[in-house]
């Protein structure tokens, strides 16, 4: 008969894969929302933005929750403050 292992190497490896899925997955994911919580919070009147159904558009009025982009001469857009993805600068800057 073998002897058990201790119940602390038993918890080991799930600690591991823990820490391995931190590292990798949340904490990346953590920065982003961190980062793009704070350009949303930086938005101001004349910004070119791009939303996340694809629409450009500059910004033309804001409150807490709302965004009217005008997307063309005389064009009027709402869309939710959340569903602003970029800038449009940072779809032409070039990746290094």
């Amino acid at each position: 008969m073998q002897p058990q292992p201790s119940p602390w190497l038993q918890i080991v490896p799930f600690i591991l894969v823990f820490g391995i899925f931190y590292f990798l997955i949340i904490r990346p994911q953590s920065k982003r929302m961190k980062t793009h919580e704070k350009f949303l919070n930086d938005l101001k009147r004349g910004d070119q933005v791009v939303t996340n159904g694809g629409i450009l558009g500059t910004i033309d009025g804001m409150t807490d929750h709302v965004v009217t982009l005008e997307v063309s001469d005389g064009v009027k857009v709402k869309v939710m403050r959340r569903q602003i993805a970029a800038s449009q600068a940072s779809l032409t800057e070039k990746k290094s």
